[in-house]
């Protein structure tokens, strides 16, 4: 019974946090660089945002390779995410054309941009860098020339155009890789100075590349190109042989966000212009919400009173263990973040049968129990003992129609049916937590401290 207690213990305590985590208003959690808003986020049918139509930037002649687009919808849909604009939906629409969403966007101007952009990113060397190119310069470079001179050259290229950033420099600038060479990007914190920092890993074959470079280079300025601007001018101070590199500059955390994000997920296979973009309101969303917030309150209701009447006791316990399931999963809807569509609603609800299941199942089993002439220890032992093979069965077949979804959902852009997966998938996995732990450490301890008798029979449902 120590054991019980404890946990007990334990249970009040996550009780409290995640309450604590509800409460409307309540501040983001801030563990060191850790940073995670607690606020529930709505999907567009909820909230409205903004719908964009983006076509391939080719000429209608030139053939779209159907497996390109579908790279590109997915590197968008990447882009986005990493954003922090949540549960976007891209999908190819045709031979040629991408239909996103992005549900609650305030800033659509700043999505729109890092769509738009190309994402080439390279590492150029601009040796001594005699006409003091700054960050922000937009340089020329040989990568995709037919020249593939180490040293500067001089070019003739055309001035740039109205409504387009003037060249820095004419001279063209050698590049000594590409981002396609790089394995991994992290936006960190140098813990000495407190700046903010990019470091990144390359592949084998970058590392040495970089270390032949910077072996041979010592001295010399290795700038990071992003869409031919510069965007990183740093010296090189020493030979780096382990393929792992810092980009500093005058960074805040979102713009390093920012850049990471171009250089984690490449280059658009498939340049692409926004044919038309509109924002949507919520109320068709938000009149069926509050359709299914009513349904719900009323199925909530009907079934804690069905516990709380038929089988009495158990069923009150069972009653106070399904709020601290719904507290615990509207936490980590929180936590993740999801992002709650109608569909992730009704994933959520659905999930709430699987939480009563478990507790139904174990408390038939002790009402037979019972009825055989089991003292109540005896009883619960037997009857949790006896329901764990169905309680497993059954969830996890519901697990695995789960994880069929939502790869399914996943391979068919079908963000809808992924949300609804994911939701009723992590409900299950808390109802299992809440019944196999929260109910069974409630009715121990009951039995512990009311020490019932043959008489206290009907407390425990058994009216015959």
């Amino acid at each position: 019974m120590k054991r019980y207690y404890f946990t007990l213990a334990l249970i009040v305590l996550l009780l409290g946090l995640t309450i604590w985590f509800n409460v409307p208003g309540h501040p983001q959690i801030k563990i060191g660089n850790f940073e995670r808003s607690m606020d529930l986020i709505q999907g567009l049918d909820l909230q409205g945002g903004v719908q964009v139509l983006l076509e391939a930037d080719l000429p209608a002649e030139t053939p779209i390779d159907p497996q390109a687009l579908e790279d590109a919808r997915t590197i968008l849909e990447n882009r986005t995410n990493a954003l922090g604009v949540s549960e976007n939906l891209f999908q190819v629409a045709g031979e040629r054309r991408i239909v996103a969403e992005f549900p609650g966007l305030s800033d659509p101007e700043k999505v729109l941009a890092v769509i738009k952009e190309t994402g080439l990113l390279e590492f150029v060397d601009l040796q001594d860098n005699p006409e003091n190119l700054q960050e922000g310069n937009l340089i020329l470079t040989d990568f995709g020339q037919t020249s593939t001179s180490a040293q500067p050259t001089e070019t003739t290229t055309a001035p740039a155009t109205e409504g387009q950033e003037p060249l820095a420099s004419t001279t063209m600038y050698h590049t000594i890789m590409t981002g396609k060479d790089l394995k991994s990007v992290v936006v960190s914190r140098n813990p000495n100075t407190g700046e903010v920092v990019i470091d990144f890993t390359l592949s084998d074959e970058g590392a040495k590349i970089f270390d032949e470079y910077t072996n041979n280079n010592i001295g010399k300025i290795l700038a990071i190109v992003l869409d031919k601007k510069i965007i990183s001018a740093p010296r090189v101070q020493g030979r780096i042989p382990s393929g792992q590199g810092q980009i500093t500059g005058n960074f805040t955390l979102e713009t390093a966000n920012n850049l990471a994000i171009q250089m984690r997920y490449g280059a658009l296979p498939i340049p692409f212009k926004v044919v038309e973009s509109r924002v949507i309101g919520p109320t068709l969303g938000r009149d069926s919400l509050q359709k299914s917030l009513l349904a719900g309150y009323i199925g909530f209701t009907i079934v804690i009173l069905f516990m709380g009447i038929y089988y009495r006791l158990p069923g009150v316990m069972a009653d106070l263990s399904l709020i601290v399931y719904a507290l615990i999963t509207l936490t980590l809807f929180r936590f993740i973040p999801v992002t709650l569509t109608l569909p992730g609603i009704a994933g959520f609800l659905l999930s709430t049968g699987s939480a009563l299941d478990a507790n139904i199942l174990i408390f038939e089993r002790l009402k037979e129990e019972l009825r055989a002439g089991r003292t109540f220890s005896q009883a619960l032992d037997l009857a949790w003992k006896r329901a764990l093979p169905s309680i497993r069965d059954s969830n996890i077949a519901t697990l695995i129609t789960v994880v069929i979804l939502f790869i399914f959902g996943s391979q068919f852009g079908a963000t809808i049916v992924k949300g609804f997966a994911f939701t009723l998938g992590v409900g299950i996995f808390v109802s299992l937590f809440c019944a196999m732990v929260v109910t069974r450490t409630f009715m121990y301890i009951l039995v512990d401290r009311m020490k019932p008798q043959a008489k206290h029979l009907k407390w425990f449902g058994i009216l015959d």
